[in-house]
This record gives structure tokens, sequence and C-alpha cells, in this order.
């Protein structure tokens, strides 16, 4: 999950030689590090006499961000730690020496700070970076690195909170933005670069563009990456035009996304990108028993238990399964008497997958899904052993829709096989396929007609997961 090693960034301290630590406050907490997104807001512009005000600004950001969709729905899955680091004097450098306004007249403002935050960065008045030109003549991203090496080096995202009230921000690896009326939504932006893999929806200029989550240059309805939105809540397919009205060969999903205005809310096709991501990160299972670490001499009745990091309401849909028979759906733990098994060894196994109306699930390119199996030793001497094990499934399917051949790609932590098999609307059973880690599955289907399938994925004889696949 993490980004960022403790090794490579140790090795950045030594070669820097020199340490130095800072109070570290706890924001927000969900749950154990290892199993959350860690945001780590940095503190920049604010005296030692003004960290107070600094923690009231971290903790508003953040209760800002989580009353905001996706992240009000998965604020289970983040831990958020502020980082107290004092600067000289307040405040951020302003040099006037912007190029797309006339700051002739602005009095340039240079101050004393640890990061060294500065507008005018890259000739743009808002644009609030820790270099003027990004060419590090301050090596400020060595010290920022050097900081969280050194304080919390498991930070899945940094971002850096700076003591101004004047508009400006900007993304990059640290996003920074200031703590005035819109700082919120400007960290959310930049998080959406940084963190989440979005582009900005006004156009952010050629050396910038490129296929991402929300920008294309597909214009086909049938075929373009968003296409399980299209004409809902606004999405549609926009083309870009630059600062000049000069239409440009690439194409936004909404026109009303705060990824292009500062004032508006994440659409739906931004949401779904963000909530992929974090199914990538984070799995939704926290912890789960009986595991092999917390066996001891089993006894009937034998509880099985799911500690799961739920979304907001809750959208994780669970499903037990005993010898392959269905056993219990959508709860949390389950119970088994000595007249539930058979004699020998049981199979039980429990799948859970996020159902959350922000996937459009049914055509959407990947499935996420954790599966937990349990091997339960009954014996004619009775109970004698129970031994578990956790996967994590990535499932894609694409391109979608195709008129001659799909692929179908497995990730998982172990190697394992799929068994895969492709139906027709009316139930009937067209062709039967073995999926491993090893490769992704060519599946022909250019022989078929136009229309929809179900490919159904199951492992040990238990459907895991179905995905619709159309025939153009």
């Amino acid at each position: 999950m993490k980004q960022i090693t403790i090794i490579a960034l140790s090795l950045l301290y030594l070669q820097l030689g020199f340490s130095q630590t800072f109070d570290v406050e706890a924001i927000k907490i969900s749950g154990d590090d290892d199993k959350r997104i860690n945001l780590v807001i940095l503190s920049e512009g604010y005296q030692e006499s003004e960290l107070t005000q600094f923690i009231t600004d971290a903790t508003s950001f953040t209760n800002g961000m989580f009353n905001e969709s996706p992240f009000s729905e998965y604020a289970n899955y983040f831990n958020v730690y502020a980082i107290k680091i004092p600067s000289n004097e307040s405040g951020a450098d302003h040099p006037a020496t912007a190029t797309d306004i006339d700051e002739t007249e602005l009095t340039p403002t240079y101050v004393d700070t640890y990061f060294n935050a500065t507008y005018d960065s890259f000739g743009l008045h808002r644009r609030l970076y820790y270099e003027i030109d990004g060419n590090s003549a301050n090596n400020t991203e060595a010290k920022i690195n050097t900081v969280l090496a050194n304080n919390f080096p498991t930070y899945d995202q940094a971002l850096i909170l700076v003591n101004s009230d004047d508009y400006g921000g900007s993304g990059g690896e640290f996003p920074m933005a200031y703590t005035g009326y819109w700082g919120t939504n400007v960290i959310m932006h930049e998080l959406g670069h940084s963190l989440f893999d979005l582009k900005d929806e006004y156009y952010p200029g050629d050396l910038l563009a490129g296929e991402a989550i929300n920008m294309t240059q597909e214009t086909d309805p049938d075929l373009i990456k968003w296409k399980n939105w299209l004409y809902d809540n606004g999405v549609g397919i926009y083309q870009y035009y630059d600062h000049e009205g000069l239409a440009k060969d690439w194409y936004k999903p909404h026109q009303d996304c705060i990824m292009e205005k500062t004032d508006q809310s994440f659409c739906s096709v931004c949401k779904e990108g963000i909530v992929e991501k974090i199914h990538s990160l984070i799995l939704p299972i926290d912890d789960y028993s009986p595991n092999n670490a917390s066996i001891e001499s089993p006894s009937f009745p034998i509880d099985f238990q799911l500690d799961l990091i739920h979304t907001i309401p809750n959208t994780l849909e669970t499903t037990w399964t005993l010898n392959s028979n269905e056993f219990a759906t959508n709860v949390d733990e389950i119970s088994i008497l000595e007249s539930d098994l058979n004699n020998g060894i049981n199979n039980l196994t429990v799948v859970v997958h996020d159902a959350t109306s922000l996937l459009r699930v049914d055509n959407h390119n990947t499935t996420h899904i954790q599966v937990i199996h349990w091997n339960i030793d009954n014996s004619s001497l009775g109970l004698t052993s129970i031994s578990s094990i956790i996967n994590d499934l990535s499932i894609a399917l694409y391109p979608n829709p195709t008129n001659t051949i799909a692929y179908i790609k497995l990730e998982s932590q172990s190697n394992i096989s799929l068994k895969v098999e492709l139906m027709s609307l009316d139930g009937k059973k067209i062709k039967s396929l073995n999926l491993t880690t090893l490769s992704p599955l060519e599946l022909d289907i250019q022989h078929l007609s136009q229309g929809t399938y179900i490919a159904n994925f199951y492992a040990d004889n238990i459907r895991i997961a179905s995905k619709r696949l159309v025939k153009m």
C-alpha cells in the first residue's frame, strides 16, 4: 500500500547528514496506520506561537474534506496527522514577478519560512509553490522528504498548508494551498492530481495533456472510458479549450467539476476514479477471526467474524459459502454448529465486495474482491483444526464493449486460478476457460451475435464475481 519506503527515506536522511524532529499531532484516526491511507499535513509559514492556529486550520481542512463526497463515504479509510514545523516568519513570499497579470503596482514581499513557499511560481500569480521556477534552487523537496523521513515515514500523501489568506496553491508530489476560504477545495483539487491520478478539466497545456481517468481523445460514446456514466449527472463528452479559446483535441466528462472550478464538487467520473484508487490501496477487511494465529482448541459452536472498514452508509456486501452452498449474506459474523459440517475437511468462504453506487460495476473495467477461505477439519475424532487464508483479487475485463477480442486480467496476492464461464442472458453457457495471474486471458467473441453477455468468475466452485461484456 505504501508509496514511500523507509529504506529510501533513510538513505536520503544519511545523504543530507542531519535529523530534525517535530511534534506530530493526530487529527483523525480511523485505524492502524498500516491499514489506512495516511494523509500528513505539514505547516508552512506558521511561527512557533502560531502552531496552535495551524492545528485549528488542519482540523478545519480535515473536517471540510470528509464532508465532501466521495471522502465522506470513505472517511473510515483515512488517518490524518499534522506535523508542526515552525517558520521564522509568517506567510509566504510574493515577489511580484507573475507574467499572467500586471503586478507592477505590487510591492514584493519576502518572508523567512521553512519550506520557502512563494506565490508567482512559474510566472503565475496564484501558483503557490515551494520553488519559484521548479529548479529546486533551495533544495526544498529534499527538505520535505527529510522532514517526512524523520517524523512520519509511512505516509501515503503529504500536503502543505501555508499560513496565508491570499488565494493560491499548486499540485505535484506535495500539494500546497493557502488556508483561506477556498483552501480546502484547493487541496482536494490538488489531491485529485497527486493521489488519485486525475487531470485538470480546464486545459492544462500541451505538456500536461494525456489520457487519464477524466481526460481522453476518444469521442465515440460506445468506447469512451466514462461510458458507464454518460448522460447521467451532467456527464458528457466536452471539448477542452485553451485560455485563448482555441479548441483542443481533448475531451473531459463534465463542465462543473472541482477539477476545473474550485467552487464545485467532484463529478461522478472523478468520484469513481477516487474510489477505485482507495480500493487499490486499502482492503476493506481490517481483521478476521479465527485466523491462523488465534486458533486454540476449537469447539462448537464456531464463531467466524469479520472486522470490516465500513463505508458511510455501509455498502460492503458479504456472501458466506459453506461447502459450496450459500450459508449467509450481508452479515459480519456467523456461527457454525457441528450439524452444519460434513465429516472430514469442510470449506468455508466469505467474499467481500463494495456495492457502492459511486461505481457503475456492471460495465466498470475493474472489480476488486476480497476472499477469506477457511479449512475446517471435522474428523471422526472431533474438530481438530482450522486454517485460513485471505486474498485480494482484482479482475479487469477490457475493452468493453468490443467486437473481436476481450482480455481478462487477474491480479492477486498469490498465484491462483479462477474458472471463467461466459453466459448468454438466457442462461446458456457459451464457453468455459481458466484464468490465472500469470498472463491476461484472451477471449475471442467475434463469432458471437451482438448483445450483452455475462462473465462469471468462480474460485473453488464458488462464484465470486460477475461482469457484463458487450459485443458490438
